[in-house]
């Protein structure tokens, strides 16, 4: 028997399958319903504002926990885990959503067209939605159970260890708070109060080698993020990192000199590190990532394969054949269904701008990125899963073959955002429908339930999404101080790039040459090349996290008993460090949306121009943090005196 299988024969989830607990409850829908619609809008405002959104799986677990359990003396583990599958549905789609959609916008002023309308907004999100939903069900035994001990899936792992702390109690439910609470006010004073920079940034120009930048985020999440990933992946990250801001970005600059090399519009020695990485980088870093998702795909062939002929064999199974409740998924009679139908849609309805040819593109590429999406988030997380790297490359793609087709000018630039955002919402929802399906593995949950309450936070974020898109055009305009969407900047100049035969793809096959040869070291090579495309101060943060669960896990004179016990006391608490995140971070973006006097709360709490700690009093509070985390998964259980 298999190391796989052994793991899955031994596992026994918190509620078991023969135990019947309210779970698909109205309560539950309707709480999970209002989470979409405002973790959706919040996180567009973030993502339009900084090109980052925040995860909203834990925070939705811990709001479910005090609406279903505090306020409404509900006790069903089941329907906290149903409301937070629906509530991080609403994230996921504005992640999808914010990174392309806004170049319509952008597009529709320059040209003088119309602007797009609620209704195509929402049917894109819709249809990129369903399709991600979809194309999870048939890959979830594979993913999610078969590899229940290779992949972590860090925040569907931490998501059910906030649920199992509110369902225990006692010091587990104290850990986790413990951490919560700490990271909301750590959030809170830097992003908030802007005490101190949240972004500590140094340019090595300073010390004579120019062209390169090392930073860190001084944020809680990260920290969190890294213990649960581990210290491998965490390592594997970095080293992707340093290879662009310390190898690559100081090549550029040293042999660029005084020329300018596009896409960038400057003379490469006028631009620091930040300009290097967000107009050279990014490309390399799509590139690496493309390249890693081939690799991925092509290694996983055998694996999809069986997959399939598994879920096939619905189709001639006894329709009183029983089935165990936490492995029952819809019937894939319905899946294949409404692939279909979305196919139709894709293709039919003139909303997206497509033919057959762009329909069958994002059916293709639509499966082969929630495939990767789902994988790479199993081993990284969802925070850190490159969306915005998967629509790049398929952009590229998509746009190179529409040209080809002869889909030029206005129809061929919009057809090609039309697949990129659908593909985008595709990539960003397998990878939150698995963490929530590794969460209900946890737990105990019915998969179909779950996969439901998805299509239910699809349809309602979707909407909302539509407005908050349409009032924020309405208000600032996309591309201006206000609203630099930074992401769907770098759309739009993929998509005019393509269609100029002015791309630079030299960069692109960079990075995926850098793909393939990690690959060839034997490295794994998508959180590589996740680290080739996201900034360094991400990953560093990260690796500090991975390093203090190496030191928990090789400390020496210590059982493996007490390892196994302060490793599960540091996923608490780190989970607890993305959930007080997460929610001060949703908050934060509801005051920079609230005014008051002549400006916004957000502005208003804003004391830096009264007292700043700067970047040294960032680190020392970080390091603290830092401690703290050690602290509680170092920290013992006292034994009773009184013991049996």
């Amino acid at each position: 028997m298999s190391k796989n299988n052994r793991q899955k024969n031994e596992f026994q989830p918190f509620i078991s399958a023969d135990t019947v607990l309210p779970e698909f409850t109205i309560a539950s829908i309707i709480a999970g319903i209002l989470m979409a619609v405002v973790f959706g809008a919040a996180n567009a405002y973030l993502g339009l504002r900084v090109g980052l959104t925040v995860s909203a799986s834990i925070p939705a677990a811990v709001i479910s926990m005090g609406i279903l359990r505090v306020i409404m003396r509900r006790n069903s583990i089941l329907e906290n885990n149903l409301v937070q599958t629906i509530g991080s549905a609403g994230e996921s789609v504005a992640a999808g959503a914010i990174f392309t959609l806004p170049v319509l916008f952008m597009w529709a002023d320059e040209w003088g067209s119309s602007m797009p309308t609620l209704g195509e907004i929402a049917l894109i999100a819709i249809v990129g939605g369903a399709l991600g939903v979809m194309f999870m069900i048939p890959l979830r035994h594979s993913l999610i159970v078969e590899e229940h001990g290779t992949l972590p899936y860090p925040e569907g792992t931490a998501c059910a260890e906030v649920l199992l702390a509110g369902e225990h109690g006692g010091s587990k439910s104290s850990i986790v708070f413990a951490g919560l609470g700490i990271s909301a006010i750590f959030k809170f004073i830097t992003d908030g109060l802007k005490l101190f920079p949240s972004e500590v940034h140094f340019e090595t120009s300073k010390i004579g080698y120019k062209g390169g930048g090392i930073g860190v985020d001084v944020l809680p999440a990260l920290l969190g993020v890294g213990y649960i990933c581990g210290s491998r992946i965490a390592s594997i990250m970095l080293c992707g990192s340093l290879l662009s801001w310390l190898v690559l970005m100081p090549l550029i600059s040293f042999f660029g000199g005084g020329a300018t090399i596009f896409p960038g519009t400057d003379p490469v020695n006028t631009m620091d590190s930040l300009t290097l990485w967000s107009t050279y980088i990014r490309y390399i870093g799509a590139g690496a990532v493309a390249a890693g998702g081939i690799i991925s795909l092509i290694k996983s062939i055998p694996l999809i394969g069986k997959t399939f002929a598994k879920s096939m064999r619905t189709f001639h199974a006894s329709k009183e054949e029983s089935q165990i409740r936490t492995e029952r998924n819809l019937p894939m009679p319905l899946v294949i269904f409404t692939i279909v139908a979305m196919f139709l849609i894709i293709w039919l309805v003139p909303i997206i701008p497509v033919n057959t040819i762009g329909a069958l593109v994002i059916i293709l590429f639509g499966f082969f990125f929630a495939t990767v999406s789902s994988r790479l988030v199993g081993l990284v997380g969802s925070s850190n899963n490159p969306v915005s790297g998967m629509a790049i490359a398929t952009l590229l793609i998509a746009t190179f073959i529409l040209k080809m087709f002869g889909m030029m000018g206005e129809s061929g630039m919009t057809g090609a955002i039309a697949i990129g955002a659908v593909i985008c919402i595709i990539a960003a929802l397998a990878g939150d429908v698995s963490q929530d399906l590794k969460t209900g593995y946890i737990v105990g949950a019915t998969p179909y339930k779950q996969q439901i309450g998805e299509l239910i936070g699809v349809a309602s974020s979707a909407i909302a999404i539509g407005f908050v898109l349409q009032l924020l055009n309405a208000a600032w305009g996309y591309g201006s101080i206000e609203l630099p969407a930074p992401q769907a900047m770098l759309m739009k100049m993929v998509v005019e790039g393509v269609m100029g035969d002015n791309l630079p793809w030299i960069l692109v096959f960079i990075g995926a040459t850098i793909a393939v040869f990690v690959e060839l070291l034997r490295i794994p090579v998508l959180p590589f090349a996740v680290g080739v495309y996201l900034p360094i101060h991400l990953n560093a943060a990260i690796f500090c996290g991975g390093l203090v669960r190496l030191y928990t896990e090789k400390r020496k004179n210590v059982s493996q008993e007490q390892k196994k016990e302060e490793t599960n006391r540091g996923l608490l608490y780190s989970s607890g460090l993305i959930a007080g995140e997460g929610l001060i971070g949703i908050l934060l973006a509801l005051f920079a949306l609230i005014p008051f006097g002549g400006a916004t709360l957000g502005d208003a709490i804003n004391i830096s121009s009264v007292i700043s700690l700067g970047n040294i009093g960032g680190l020392i509070i970080f390091g603290l943090l830092i401690a703290s985390l050690c602290l509680f998964s170092l920290k013992r259980k006292r034994k009773s005196i009184r013991e049996d």
